[in-house]
């Protein structure tokens, strides 16, 4: 036998065990047979094909790129390749590689040429590649020329797809034309998708009435499947954290923090769905709890997450991370802002505005001011919106540092937006905190003026009836009758039938113009037609005006109102009956004291404080223990009168005067042991026997 019938011998056995193993989806032990017979022969491209369907089997794309650059006898690789470059997430490049079968770049109208395995490859690239409006369009072609077994799923995509059309955004005729092509909701994953098209319309209250019932119905197919409790819960996590992004979003944070705290306790392998709810918790801490926000916000800027992430999500994360670096890491915060605006330049101007906040935080306002003076030079012309965020933001910069002299010049150096309410508001604001009314007057006088040159004007009616109103209410107050006029003049032709400023506007007149005033007073309404007897007698019912004693006194007359013809006193007047009541009235006799005799003075110490009277005598406080001396019973200040050692000195130092009526010591010593026999004892109190 030759070589060459060995050989093909050889090979045919290699095939047999080549489709045994793909049969029973052995891809290891497939590879190596295919990698024998490729060895064989190299011109046998039926195992070439295996090889890379066992590659991408298990997962080794680069591999399969690898083998397909190095040139193979396979008639076509553009799906293989584009299929490993997709899963290597390069979808540009497997965008690219089936662009290349088509002429001239290929465009929606030549995607419908493709075979149907690259449509549903490009389909997804382009979902991807975040080009939804090319996508959809791919899966409506898909839709309506295709129909197997996978149709279910090629509806959902397509609903997905129309979700992120919504939460993208887009022209009003896009979003009016998803509204209404009333996409079939009989499965929980289209009924999950709609409730997220709903979200990005801005409808969390119907968004989340779906998302409850798409909750419902994926625990109930499940459970109809057989699958466990745990793989119930993975499928409900991701519903469970879009339905807290509704409450979040409707205020209810609380509840939305519970239902993020069991998606993060779960632990689910979706690593752009632990991205997305740590991201949404840092959103709520806010400035507190910035510790747990840190590592939440590590695991939301992981590269395992951002892979899976789209650039709206990512974008939106980078910048929260920078704003939690503002509370957080103030070193860090300028350089994750000038990071942010290098990655994003649609960010530019908050990136920016982040570091100034940083700046102004330190007390550095020349520094932040210069920062926003540089980047108004360089923004385009066309930006006038913009233009105006950095020159408030300004001027919010100069307010702070004190220096308003220059917020004043800014304000002014707007050109016509400097006639905006708002911005007249606060020029007369500041005009007024330096005391230069004359300056705040013009200021209102320019704005009037302007308004009336311009034939339609840009703002509401609103507003600009309050800024005519307040203008002329502040001439008035400052003696410039005409210029108030002027004003009242403008709102009078808007409110022709507001009686307030017709008033408002006579009183100006009366200033300048007796004549003018007279003929518009004469378009105020008559005094008799302000007032009528039902007003009078309201006026008369209300409790405000009486004392409580005479309101009760009217709710108690006999009758319900006044008859005609009958005359009842006013409010406040005293009644007849009530005058002669109080002539009968006598006056009361004073109260005298109890212990007053006739005829005798009262005590003249009687009206001051026992303390203060001649008689009072201190009470001895027991907590203070004085040094008695002589018999137990006798005060301290009394020893010395009945030591007779001391009574002799005492009679011959003072001797008594005959003629006097004076008394000897002996007499002084004898009154005064009377005295102290005469004294009270204190009442000793028995000692209680203890119990025993």
């Amino acid at each position: 036998m030759s070589k060459n019938e060995t050989k093909e011998i050889t090979i045919r056995q290699l095939y047999t065990e080549l489709n045994k193993y793909c049969s029973s989806a052995d891809y290891d032990k497939a590879l190596k047979a295919a990698n024998k017979i490729i060895g064989l022969d190299a011109t046998e491209w039926k195992a070439a094909k295996c090889k890379l369907v066992c590659l991408i089997q298990n997962g080794k794309f680069e591999e399969v790129l690898k083998f397909i650059e190095r040139g193979t006898s396979i008639p076509d690789t553009t799906f293989e390749k584009a299929y490993s470059e997709y899963r290597l997430n390069r979808a540009e490049d497997a965008f690219r590689t089936i662009q290349s079968t088509l002429p001239s770049g290929g465009g929606v109208e030549q995607w419908a040429a493709l075979a149907p395995n690259l449509k549903e490859l490009l389909a997804q690239i382009l979902y991807r590649l975040e080009r939804f409006d090319e996508c959809f369009e791919l899966y409506r072609n898909i839709i309506k020329n295709t129909h197997d077994d996978y149709d279910d799923e090629r509806r959902t995509n397509m609903s997905a797809v129309a979700a992120n059309r919504c939460i993208v955004g887009g022209s009003a005729d896009k979003q009016q034309q998803l509204a209404g092509m009333n996409l079939p909701e009989d499965t929980y994953e289209l009924t999950y998708n709609a409730a997220c098209a709903l979200a990005g319309r801005k409808e969390y209250v119907e968004a989340e009435r779906k998302l409850r019932t798409s909750e419902k119905m994926c625990r109930d197919s499940l459970e109809e499947d057989g699958a466990s409790e745990e793989d119930i819960i993975d499928e409900i996590t991701i519903i469970k954290v879009q339905l807290a992004y509704c409450l979040q979003m409707q205020g209810r944070v609380k509840e939305a923090s519970a239902l993020y705290a069991d998606a993060l306790r779960h632990k689910t392998n979706d690593a752009a769905l632990t991205a997305v709810v740590s991201n949404n918790l840092v959103v709520i801490n806010r400035d507190q709890n910035v510790f747990d926000s840190r590592k939440k916000m590590k695991v939301a800027t992981s590269e395992q997450a951002e892979q899976k992430l789209t650039s709206r999500q990512r974008k939106t994360i980078a910048f929260n991370n920078c704003l939690l670096a503002y509370f957080a890491s103030p070193a860090e915060c300028g350089l994750l802002a000038s990071r942010l605006a290098n990655a994003h330049p649609d960010l530019e101007f908050q990136s920016l505005l982040v570091r100034v906040s940083q700046l102004a935080r330190d007390k550095k306002y020349r520094e932040a001011i210069d920062l926003l003076e540089g980047y108004a030079q360089r923004m385009p012309s066309g930006s006038r919106t913009e233009l105006l965020q950095v020159r408030f933001a300004i001027v919010q910069l100069q307010l702070v540092g004190g220096n308003r002299k220059a917020a004043i010049e800014t304000l002014e150096s707007l050109g016509e937006a400097r006639y905006q309410p708002g911005v007249v508001s606060a020029l007369v604001t500041l005009h007024l905190g330096l005391d230069n009314k004359q300056a705040a007057s013009e200021i209102l006088k320019s704005a009037v003026d302007w308004y009336k040159r311009q034939k339609s004007a840009t703002i509401s009616d609103g507003d600009l009836s309050d800024m005519w109103r307040q203008a002329a209410s502040f001439h008035l107050r400052g003696g410039e009758p005409e210029t108030a006029a002027k004003s009242l003049e403008e709102l009078l032709r808007t409110h022709p039938n507001d009686m307030k400023l017709l008033a408002q506007l006579v009183i100006a007149y009366a200033q300048f113009d007796p004549k003018r005033a007279q003929q518009a007073s004469k378009r105020l309404p008559a005094l008799e037609t302000l007032t009528t007897v039902s007003e009078i007698d309201a006026l008369e019912a209300t409790n405000w005006m009486m004392i409580a004693k005479a309101v009760r006194r009217k709710q108690n007359l006999p009758g319900g109102g006044r008859t005609t013809g009958e005359q009842s006193p006013g409010a406040g007047t005293p009644s007849a009956e009530q005058q002669a009541r109080k002539q009968k009235r006598k006056k009361r006799k004073g109260k005298l004291p109890k212990n007053y005799i006739i005829g005798v003075l009262p005590d003249p110490e009687r009206w001051l404080p026992r303390y203060e009277r001649t008689g009072y005598r201190k009470k001895r406080d027991r907590r203070v223990k004085e040094v008695i001396k002589g018999s137990q019973g006798t005060a301290s200040g009394q020893a010395d009168q009945f030591d007779m050692s001391k009574a002799y000195n005492q009679t011959k130092n003072s001797p008594a005067t005959p003629g006097t009526g004076g008394t000897t010591q002996l007499e002084q010593n004898a009154a005064a042991a009377a005295a102290t026999r005469q004294l009270p004892r204190k009442s000793q109190h028995k000692k209680k026997k203890g119990k025993h």
